[in-house]
């Protein structure tokens, strides 16, 4: 792991981050929730950058509208993968790594990006369908997706980069954010125990916050909230693209905040 000092220092070099051009070329990357928000302009980036991206998510035409993007815009064929997280067995995801590892050999990066809200309510009125629904997108969803893919990513020939999306309320509980804040809590553990027992291998894992975004989600969250305030997607970019770059090969187990405070 990387002492303080450094890390400090390269929070701020990832909110900097100047991609080169082409400097995801041959990569393969995978991309939850790509289908809008934070997802769609993550593979459109990486695509620009000459990545090869999986697009996964549960509405097709949102998928098919990112495809058209990429595609019209010349970028390297991405492939189309339809699944529901809530639904979605262990299974699914092994077969998924294996069709990956058939069709590209191998896979350089991940991008754990779809999540769900769920209502923002008090503790003691948490539905606990809805619960066990946000704990399998948010959480179980991840695990199984992780454990299905992870010898495509131990194929990589360079080094494999994992990013798992948190939350400002999953580093300190807030009122009324129970279900979801948890699940934060939850996604940070998780890749801090990948990152530890991966730290002498060739895969990374970091998780990233994005803060405030102009997002569908945020916008049910903060439905007041003046959106012409927030930065969009595409201006977190610089974060992703450091994570996903070879530039970031020595950082393992780190948050890496989108927005400077």
């Amino acid at each position: 792991m990387l002492k303080t000092q450094s890390f400090t220092r390269n929070l701020y070099v990832a909110n900097q981050y100047a991609a080169k051009p082409q400097s995801l070329e041959n990569k393969v990357i995978l991309i939850t929730g790509a289908g809008d928000g934070i997802g769609r302009a993550v593979a459109l980036t990486y695509a620009k950058l000459g990545a090869t991206c999986i697009l996964l998510g549960r509405t097709v035409s949102k998928l098919e509208n990112t495809y058209d993007a990429i595609v019209d815009a010349g970028y390297p064929e991405p492939a189309i993968v339809p699944l529901d997280l809530k639904g979605a067995s262990a299974q699914h995801y092994k077969d998924m790594g294996n069709t990956i590892i058939d069709q590209f050999g191998h896979l350089d990066g991940l991008v754990l990006n779809a999540s769900i809200l769920g209502m923002l309510c008090p503790f003691s009125q948490i539905k606990q369908d809805e619960w066990q629904d946000i704990m399998q997108v948010n959480v179980n969803a991840s695990f199984m997706l992780i454990q299905g893919v992870l010898p495509a990513l131990e194929k990589s020939p360079g080094s494999a980069s994992v990013i798992t999306t948190t939350s400002t309320v999953g580093r300190e509980g807030r009122k009324f954010w129970g279900t979801y804040s948890v699940s934060k809590f939850a996604t940070e553990g998780m890749t801090e125990v990948l990152a530890a027992e991966y730290d002498a291998q060739n895969i990374r894992f970091n998780c990233v916050n994005p803060g405030g975004t102009r997002t569908a989600m945020r916008a049910s969250a903060f439905p007041a909230e003046d959106k012409a305030q927030l930065r969009t997607p595409e201006d977190i970019m610089p974060t992703y693209c450091y994570l996903m770059s070879d530039d970031s090969i020595e950082h393992t187990g780190h948050l890496f905040e989108c927005q400077p405070k």
